[in-house]
């Protein structure tokens, strides 16, 4: 098999909404990139995407589609690649190399990590299977179309096991149903915990056993979810969002910084992380993993990588580092 060396000013990992970005953004001041996409995508299990206008209640893939279609058509200076990285590493005197799965080298001065996350479920039986499309994590994007609903349930178990942050996500899915039941999942503590927070409101009510299964059933999104007792519960849809780790060898590779919450640590307002010329973009860095979040900071990542890209050409330093 025949392998291939290439160069850009820009390597971008990741063909989502932050990488197709900031590959744009990086276009619009004529640098050279290459989109580096293993067709991985967070929500691939998702039937439509919201938030974005123009583009609400559409398949990601299309919208996936038709922005790198947009991008190929009008800027000349942007390639994109099916490849999945195997290898990340820093080059003397500078820039960077990566090693995809079939050999093939890119390098490039700078780079630009929209290379998303994988989710980390818990050891529930049938949780994975229902995550999706009857379980979801951002109730912006998913959620409106199930209102109405009896009930919906919040598992108040790993980011979302205390009060307030279970509370947090009640109060936003209550917006979708006549009452909410919080899955405290055996912890009394928490029980008490969410019982005082609670008030005087009959909306909410608090549900200690134990789960020890969850199944999708009809219809839309609901699920069924089975107690350690065997009682079994039908919810409209199950809030929850599980931990995350961004998604490759980058962190590893390049000893790239992590956030208490696993991601990488890269902030405003070009979300560079601790290797200079390193960047971030979409889930990989931000605690609200969407779409709107990884185009705005795919964008800021292509205008930090542009900035230091511009000034060292002309043997200066960029203002923003």
């Amino acid at each position: 098999m025949s392998t291939e060396t290439s160069s850009f000013d820009v390597l971008i990992v990741g063909g989502g909404p932050a990488g197709l970005t900031a590959a744009l953004t990086l276009a619009r001041q004529d640098h050279t990139s290459v989109i580096l996409d293993s067709k991985t995508y967070r929500n691939d299990r998702a039937g439509f995407m919201h938030l974005i206008p123009g583009f609400d209640h559409v398949a990601p893939s299309e919208y996936r589609d038709k922005a790198l279609s947009n991008i190929l058509a009008n800027y000349p200076q942007i390639t994109s690649r099916d490849a999945t990285i195997v290898k990340a590493e820093g080059l003397t005197p500078g820039g960077f190399a990566l090693t995809d799965e079939a050999g093939n080298i890119w390098s490039g001065k700078k780079l630009i990590l929209a290379n998303g996350v994988e989710d980390i479920f818990p050891d529930i039986e049938g949780y994975a299977q229902a995550w999706g499309t009857g379980i979801f994590q951002c109730l912006f994007c998913k959620g409106y179309e199930e209102k109405g609903a009896d009930s919906v349930g919040v598992l108040a178990i790993g980011g979302l096991s205390s009060a307030p942050f279970a509370l947090h996500v009640a109060r936003q899915a209550a917006a979708f149903s006549k009452s909410i039941t919080i899955y405290t999942n055996g912890s009394d503590d928490l029980v008490k915990e969410v019982n005082t927070a609670i008030g005087e409101t009959s909306k909410f009510k608090v549900e200690n056993r134990k789960v020890a299964s969850i199944s999708k059933v009809e219809p839309n999104a609901s699920v069924s979810i089975k107690l350690e007792d065997g009682t079994s519960l039908v919810e409209g849809f199950l809030a929850h969002t599980p931990e995350t780790k961004p998604r490759g060898c980058f962190v590893k590779d390049l000893e790239l910084e992590q956030t208490p919450k696993n991601d990488i640590k890269a902030g405003a307002p070009f979300f560079q992380s601790n290797i200079p010329g390193v960047f971030a973009a979409g889930d990989s860095c931000g605690m609200m993993k969407n779409v709107p979040n990884a185009i705005f900071s795919g964008s800021l990542a292509g205008m930090g990588a542009s900035f230091q890209l511009t000034a060292e050409s002309l043997g200066q330093k960029s203002l923003f580092g």
